[in-house]
């Protein structure tokens, strides 16, 4: 499949969430986002954001208690320390909502509503303040309260990724093709860096700044002086964020190429590896593994010499990237018989989660 068909498919899904708020009918079999604490994994699929034990994979909540039209959720859920759960929606209130992550109860008696686009993108919490980006092209600033602390920042473009960052700057693509810097305050340092193509996934933190994939097929790597260089290249769009680890650049295409890049030398650590199609989702680096998944349905578990360990069918479609809690590893496969499914190391499934229907 082609960059181009890959992503009018992504368009035309993220359009029928739109169009099906719009004309009031719910619409539950979207790509998930996907987080997880020690205890729970939290999936905000189509109407409805649900709390899964991980220990037996059974259903603690679901969010709202009935189907909400105005309601409809797509963006990853974000865990914060004070015990929230925050996650957006891309209905047609715009809410930005905090739950109870032990229940699923509403903690704001009115979720944030200020924005004029919609929440594909998580936002990123830290200090105290909560930096939500939206498809309207600005920067949200909230309190832990949801209450706004300071005028949204225009960064131009749709913001589709969560921020980043490294404990003193604030990183954020966009899919304008800039990677825009700021401090803490929101103020912007410097101009906005040229990825030299769109970049829908959020940057990932390195040494001494970021690694940026974009549909330039590279990754580009931004200092927190805002200069440029092509860290990587590929054979075809990024839209995955790169994982970096150990001084190792690990990354995929819409080819279905799987890289692994010393990030000093840009050298190839591994030979041509192309499992079996187009690769969307982020990949996930847990203990000696690396784990991708595809858009064929294909979750594929490596070593770091690029061997194949393990590999299993899904189904369905794999857009969201794997999560990891303690020694499980979740997968949420798009259209397939299953909404959720739990894994160990060694490819051992625990548990699968199939929402009931309403």
């Amino acid at each position: 499949m082609n960059r181009k068909k890959i992503f009018v498919i992504l368009l035309l899904a993220f359009a029928a969430l739109t169009l099906s708020a719009c004309s009031g009918q719910p619409l539950t079999n979207t790509w998930p986002g996907l987080a997880a604490d020690a205890e729970r994994a939290y999936l905000a699929t189509g109407s409805f954001i649900y709390a899964v034990d991980l220990k037996t994979g059974d259903q603690v909540w679901q969010y709202p208690s009935e189907a909400d039209n105005s309601l409809l959720f797509f963006a990853t859920p974000v865990l914060t320390e004070d015990g929230q759960l925050l996650v957006g929606s891309v209905g047609t209130t715009h809410s930005f909502i905090s739950l109870d992550p032990a229940s699923g109860a509403e903690k704001w008696a009115q979720p944030f509503s200020g924005a004029k686009g919609t929440w594909v993108a998580p936002p990123l919490v830290m200090n105290g303040t909560i930096y939500a980006p939206n498809t309207d092209g600005f920067l949200y600033f909230l309190d832990m309260n949801g209450k706004q602390t300071a005028n949204p920042l225009e960064l131009g473009g749709s913001l589709w990724s969560a921020p980043v960052t490294d404990g003193e700057l604030l990183y954020i693509a966009s899919l304008d093709h800039h990677l825009h810097i700021l401090d803490l305050d929101g103020n912007p340092i410097g101009e906005p860096i040229d990825l030299g193509g769109a970049s829908p996934s959020s940057p990932t933190v390195g040494e001494g700044g970021v690694y940026a994939g974009s549909f330039n097929a590279t990754v580009g790597f931004v200092s927190s002086n805002g200069e440029f260089q092509t860290a990587a290249e590929a054979s075809n769009w990024l839209w995955g964020s790169p994982a970096f680890d150990n001084g190792v650049l690990y990354f995929a295409d819409l080819n279905g190429n799987i890289y692994s890049v010393d990030a000093a030398t840009g050298s190839q650590n591994w030979g041509e590896l192309k499992p079996d199609g187009p690769i969307v989702a982020s990949p996930l680096v847990a203990g000696d593994q690396v784990y991708f998944g595809s858009e064929n349905g294909t979750f594929i578990a490596l070593d770091r010499d690029g061997g194949i360990v393990w590999e299993k069918a899904m189904g369905g479609s794999l857009y969201t990237p794997p999560v990891l809690s303690g020694d499980t590893i979740l997968v949420a496969p798009y259209q397939a018989e299953f909404a959720l499914a739990a894994y160990d190391a060694s490819g051992k499934q625990a548990w699968t989660f199939t929402p009931v229907k309403e």
